[in-house]
């Protein structure tokens, strides 16, 4: 193509996107003033409002996308049809609703991300458009169908190195625009049940697990969004870092969690050691928590004496042993079988005491006189304090919080649940991650408080009624001489029915978003979950996923390689096949995209050692700069991690300086998992790499974090692995290092 006649290309390309900006600027406007319309309402009852203003609101979020790269390719058949692919589908409204946009996930656009110039998909030419803000600055063509089908630079290697050689800015980027063809056929997979993706560092597993969530909640939105997806990430800073890919693709109904979350309003404070977090996350544990709770259920040592008024009687060893036989063969949980311990020992006990109380005047014969004594005996107890705390003590009402934490707190406890010694601890409620699993079992163990529902369902009735009243209140306002009332608060006949429906226009909605009523709901379930890092996760925590899926819709995200937990898994099979057997695939990624040859060099010298029969990824690209380390002293430490963070200061991009505890001004390995700077110092490998397997894991993550320069700085002798990175000295005084 000549310059004048790309330029002339190029000018009706920029007019094209721009008349793209200004329909979606409309549909905008338009979604705007339908959603203020669903607010005020047109008469419907609260519920047809609250659904049309929530379905108003998610019509606004989906044209909410990013503005940058709205339109970012063109597809041109060999029947001479053109197809502009972009962040969402936009539509000629004036001509039969064609498309002037299309959706990346709509079936026509995949040839975008496949076709090549062997198989060519019906194409003849694809145009990736190179945009800065609303701007279209420049495009790149590649001609299909021959081998020698480059125009001005060549396919998406073009886009895809400006993309991976690009500055990191703040949280990860969609990759929408630079799919690759093995990225796409796992983000469009059919499959109905868990999908595992394998790939090592920077390999784009995360960013291609969440394309397919924006892929699923496009192919099966009916389905997924009333229900939304979870995504499960290692800590707050990764889920900080991916948050903002799903909105930029116009998909916002999604809740972000770490394991230590899915137990709502829980604060994790600790950490446990490797041997404690492995045993928490074995199923072996099950075994403490039930013997733990059986425990609770208690046979008195002595007769427990009730006075009532006019006999004592006595819960003896014989009727609780009877009562928690009978209350356990119910299959209750333990809350709620209660009811039927209690039921039971009321029975003995009023049997007794009408016995005693109407002995040489009362028989069996006198029903009526026998059932009229149970029920004023029935009624005693159960105003009796002395009866109730004795039924405390025997069959307590517990919570999953103090009950864990009081076996954790007692020796005795532990002894009598089967449980390891090393689970005891001073403060039982210092929670730890490894704590969530047990905490979430035992909500199904224990179950929920009927006393305390109760309580609830009679509060929630006592405020309908006040509502009611408050409601007719208006109504006799409104029978007032009309005239006399503003016309402004009239209210037309036909939408006051009664007081009742009248009250239902005074209840407070939930309108909170569905990722935030999800996120506080601890018995929510999801459509679709995502676990990353998931080689971290216990057999234990696999078990709390599946409770918050019934439909076992997974996307699995992980490298077995990087797997620094004691309690998570050495294989995929061995964690996923008790849950999904035959109903879970794998997948693997081996392109590098974020690492370069030259870094990427380094960590598979030490993956080599930790783990040979892992195969590390190939790098798709070099960045020219050498990795260096350099040997310091005690002195000279803080002063060498200073210099590297005002080099980094002074360059564009981001940079992080990782080690072990008590470095300053460093973090753990086990922070940046899944994250991704322009520059990385690693501090003291030695250090890391002494805790055994877990600490080469650990390692091999700080040293693949990098997509520029990784420098590292040790006091000890380097790891033979890292023997290959180019030892420097110490620069002279009031000299700037330059990277190797």
């Amino acid at each position: 193509m000549s310059n004048q006649g790309y330029d002339e290309e190029l000018r009706s390309e920029r007019s094209y996107v721009a008349g793209l900006y200004a329909r979606l600027d409309a549909e905008r406007g338009r979604a705007k003033a339908e959603y203020d319309a669903a607010l005020r309402g047109n008469g419907e009852t609260p519920m047809e409002r609250d659904v049309e203003v929530r379905a108003r609101a998610e019509e606004m979020k989906r044209l909410d996308v990013t503005d940058d790269g709205l339109c970012f390719g063109r597809l041109d058949s060999v029947s001479g049809e053109r197809l502009y692919i972009g962040r969402i589908g936009l539509f000629d409204e004036e001509n039969s609703y064609e498309p002037v946009l299309l959706d990346w996930r709509a079936p026509a656009s995949r040839a975008f991300y496949i076709a090549t110039a062997v198989n060519p998909e019906n194409m003849r030419r694809r145009r990736q458009f190179h945009t800065r803000g609303r701007r279209l600055v420049d495009f790149t063509d590649e001609v299909l169908g021959r081998p020698d089908g480059t125009e001005r630079g060549g396919r998406g290697d073009a886009a895809l190195l400006a993309a991976v050689n690009a500055p990191r800015g703040e949280g990860m980027r969609d990759i929408v625009a630079t799919i690759q063809a093995e990225q796409d056929e796992i983000i469009r997979l059919d499959h109905p049940g868990v999908l595992v993706i394998e790939g090592g560092p920077g390999t784009g597993k995360t960013v291609v697990a969440l394309h397919r969530v924006a892929y699923l909640l496009y192919t099966q939105r009916e389905r997924m969004e009333r229900h939304g997806v979870l995504v499960v990430g290692p800590n707050p800073a990764f889920l900080n870092h991916i948050s903002r890919v799903l909105p930029s693709l116009g998909e916002s109904d999604v809740v972000f969690m770490t394991p230590g979350d899915l137990v709502p309003g829980l604060h994790v404070t600790a950490e446990d050691a490797p041997d404690v977090a492995r045993f928490k996350g074995s199923l072996a544990i099950l075994d403490v928590l039930a013997a733990a709770v059986a425990d609770r259920q208690r046979v008195p040592e002595e007769p427990v004496p009730i006075e009532l008024r006019d006999v004592t009687v006595r819960i003896d060893a014989g009727t609780a042993e009877w009562a928690i036989e009978e209350a356990r063969a119910s299959g209750l949980p333990h809350n709620e079988a209660r009811a039927v311990f209690t039921e039971i020992v009321t029975y003995v006990l009023t049997e007794r005491a009408i016995v005693r109380i109407g002995r040489g005047w009362l028989t069996r014969e006198d029903r009526q006189a026998w059932q009229d004594l149970r029920t004023d005996l029935l009624a005693e107890l159960a105003e009796h304090d002395e009866f109730t705390a004795a039924l405390d003590a025997l069959w307590p009402i517990l919570t999953p919080e103090t009950l864990l934490a009081s076996l954790y707190e007692s020796p005795e406890r532990l002894r009598a649940a089967g449980a390891d010694p090393a689970l005891w601890r001073a403060d039982g409620t210092a929670w730890t991650v490894s704590d969530v699993p047990l905490l979430d079992e035992l909500v199904d163990l224990l179950g929920r408080d009927p006393a305390a529902d109760k309580a609830a369902d009679r509060a929630a009735e006592r405020q309908r009624k006040a509502e009611a009243a408050y409601a007719a209140g208006v109504l006799d306002v409104m029978n007032l001489d009309r005239e006399e009332l503003d016309e402004d608060i009239q209210l037309a006949a036909e939408n006051v029915l009664n007081a009742e429906d009248l009250a239902g226009r005074f209840v407070e909605r939930d309108s909170r978003e569905l990722a935030e009523r999800a996120a506080a709901d601890r018995d929510w379930t999801y459509r679709h979950v995502v676990v990353d890092e998931a080689q971290e996760l216990s057999d234990m925590d696999w078990r709390v996923l599946m409770r918050r899926c019934p439909g076992r819709s997974f996307t699995v995200v992980g490298d077995l390689a990087q797997r620094r937990s004691a309690a998570g898994a050495s294989s995929w099979g061995a964690m996923l096949e008790p849950y999904v057997p035959g109903r879970w695939v794998y997948r693997s990624l081996s392109v590098n995209y974020r690492t370069p040859a030259e870094i990427m060099a380094v960590a598979a010298s030490l993956l080599a050692e930790f783990a040979p029969g892992l195969q590390p990824p190939e790098s798709v690209r070099s960045c020219g700069i050498r990795p260096w380390s350099r040997q310091v002293g005690d002195a000279e430490l803080s002063v060498a991690i200073e210099e590297f963070v005002r080099d980094e200061a002074g360059r564009e991009g981001t940079s992080v300086v990782i080690g072990p505890p008590g470095v300053p001004g460093a973090v753990p390995p086990s922070e940046t998992k899944g994250l991704e700077f322009d520059a990385v110092l690693v501090v003291e490998p030695e250090r890391i790499l002494a805790d055994g397997p877990r600490g080469a894991a650990e390692l091999y993550v700080a040293l693949t974090r990098a997509t520029q320069r990784l420098g590292v700085l040790h006091k000890g002798p380097l790891p033979h692995a890292l023997t290959g990175l180019a030892e420097i000295g110490a620069p002279a005084p009031g000299a700037r290092r330059v990277s190797a």
